[in-house]
């Protein structure tokens, strides 16, 4: 990564405002976290800087309150599972600019950690407002982003806050960058990439920028219908992207012309409705019928990619198999996490659900790396720049 981090700066003594992307998911019922993994992953910048006696100021989202306060979204869930982590206090601040907030951080003593408000809160940093990016820069003295997961947003905290400080990258930040990468510059072959997921039009940029690298490519999931019905199979009441077929029909031939292994599920489990226990049944995909949906691969589906993916050496894998959240609809994702899990060959994940889902199996430790940052991944996969680290200072 030609980016600076915030081992190229001296942070001693400063106060440095970093960008952190704790947007974990919560209990509906007691608002506790369910997964911290977000928050463990940024827990080396946060400790460099501490270690060197920074004042660390942390920004961060929850959810999507679109500018409004939303109580259920405030930030003191993680401020106290993360003081847990550090064994120390991590102090919430009740806003994210102004008076009040300036002088509690004039207060922070070396090495002190504090939490902004949620900072989607405010209109204004999604819409990436400049003057609000300058208020928030009056804070601190440096700018670090540690938030691979929102740094395809162009957003105030994001990448509008450099303009007015020295920015530079996380620990966190570089080894998404620099372990991403290795996929595009020099995968290790057989390269096999595996992508589930609901859209289609999310991943045909990442699927066009690598089809020269990969040797297999893998769709399952809710994508799967779009690209079946591509290739005229019938697909039910399935959910597809009328205006990505043809662009579904392109990149089958684009694999064939190249010589890539594109497998589409075989047979598929289908439901007549997505919801919990629900009647579902496996059907080839020659015969989905008129009247039910696709909720997850089938069982030969799940033996012809776990043949491809043991003879890889290289995993990419972005997007569920199936409604990996009503089981019994989460039975492909998982067999194909538990295969990929026992492999022992490099395995990276493309963060969101799928992230979630490893987490959730224990099976996180099995993996090379799992992004923190989904739509982040696609993109930056997709050769396309992102805000957040184009706006980063250059080495």
């Amino acid at each position: 990564m030609n980016k600076m981090t915030v081992r190229d700066i001296d942070v001693t003594d400063k106060r440095v405002l970093v960008r952190v992307d704790f947007n974990v998911p919560l209990d509906q019922n007691n608002g506790e976290i369910t997964d911290d993994s977000r928050i463990m992953a940024t827990l080396p910048t946060i400790r460099y800087l501490v270690e060197r006696g920074a004042r660390v100021i942390l920004i961060s989202h929850l959810g999507r309150p679109r500018g409004k306060v939303v109580d259920t979204m405030r930030l003191a869930p993680v401020a106290r599972r993360l003081s847990e982590i550090l064994g120390k206090p991590v102090n919430v601040a009740g806003d994210n600019i102004g008076e009040k907030v300036e002088q509690s951080v004039a207060k922070m003593g070396r090495g002190n950690v504090m939490l902004l408000e949620n900072i989607r809160f405010y209109p204004e940093e999604e819409n990436g407002d400049d003057a609000f990016a300058q208020k928030l820069a009056r804070l601190g003295e440096i700018f670090v982003n540690d938030a691979f997961g929102t740094s395809h947003r162009a957003h105030a905290s994001v990448s509008v806050i450099a303009k007015y400080l020295p920015a530079v990258a996380g620990l966190l930040l570089e080894k998404e960058i620099n372990t991403l990468g290795s996929i595009l510059e020099d995968p290790a072959h057989p390269f096999c990439t595996l992508l589930g997921g609901a859209k289609v039009s999310d991943k045909v940029g990442m699927i066009q920028n690598i089809m020269s690298k990969v040797d297999c490519l893998l769709i399952g999931g809710g994508m799967a219908a779009t690209f079946l019905k591509a290739v005229e199979y019938e697909i039910g009441l399935s959910l597809i992207e009328e205006d990505k077929l043809e662009t579904a029909a392109n990149l089958i031939a684009e694999a064939n012309r190249r010589g890539i292994d594109l497998c589409l599920p075989t047979d598929v489990v289908v439901a007549d409705e997505i919801s919990p226990g629900v009647a579902s049944e496996i059907v080839p995909v020659n015969a989905i019928p008129e009247d039910k949906r696709i909720v997850d691969i089938g069982p030969e589906t799940i033996d012809t990619f776990s043949h491809q993916l043991r003879g890889a050496r290289t995993i990419f894998w972005n997007g569920p198999m199936g409604i990996y959240e009503i089981p019994p609809f989460d039975a492909g994702t998982r067999a194909i996490a538990e295969l990929i899990a026992s492999l022992g060959v490099t395995t990276i994940i493309g963060g969101g659900s799928t992230g979630e889902a490893i987490n959730e199996m224990g099976l996180a430790d099995k993996m090379t790396f799992i992004s923190t940052g989904g739509g982040a991944s696609l993109k930056f996969l997709s050769g396309e720049a992102l805000p957040g680290v184009t706006a980063l200072q250059d080495k």
